[in-house]
């Protein structure tokens, strides 16, 4: 359990997937939210169940995980909104020992891809030098945050959340 953690990410879309990807780890993730303002998610990583609190921001935000039974989450699951959002993450080594964490939606959001790369400080996160694969960075833009996500689906161009 996380009891009081700083999570520091950047997050882009995708231009292309990485060559190596078959090579790489791979989780399936069910999650869903009981709030999003503060967001309280839900989540299904594997056999492996998890409610997570996340405080307010963009790059840097306190992050609190706990760990639930499988019958914790699914009666908690009865009390969601918004869509659920599910998801195969792949786990990519790049440079300097980072990793990226590339998710390809399933459902409402089939094909969907973004990807998110944590660090352990801003300087570090402000230094990174994303790889050729990565597009536009949207860690700046709540429309692709997995609660707007669950909430209102895939992002129209100039539309506001």
């Amino acid at each position: 359990m996380n009891i009081n953690n700083k999570e520091i990410e950047r997050k882009f879309l995708i231009r292309e997937l990485p060559e190596n990807l078959g090579d790489c780890k791979k989780y399936h993730i069910i999650q869903a939210y009981i709030s999003t303002s503060p967001t309280m998610r839900l989540r299904k990583r594997n056999d492996e169940y998890i409610f997570t609190f996340k405080g307010a921001g963009f790059i840097e935000k306190t992050e609190f995980e706990h760990p639930l039974t499988k019958e914790q989450f699914e009666r908690l699951m009865k009390k969601t909104e918004g869509r659920i959002v599910e998801k195969h993450r792949y786990i990519v080594p790049l440079e300097n020992s980072l990793i990226a964490e590339l998710d390809i939606y399933e459902g409402e959001l089939k094909d969907f891809m973004n990807v998110e790369v944590e660090f352990s400080s801003l300087k570090e996160a402000a230094a990174f030098e994303p790889p050729e694969w990565f597009g536009a960075d949207i860690s700046y833009d709540k429309r692709y945050s997995n609660a707007s996500l669950a909430l209102y689906g895939l992002p129209i161009e100039g539309a506001v959340h």
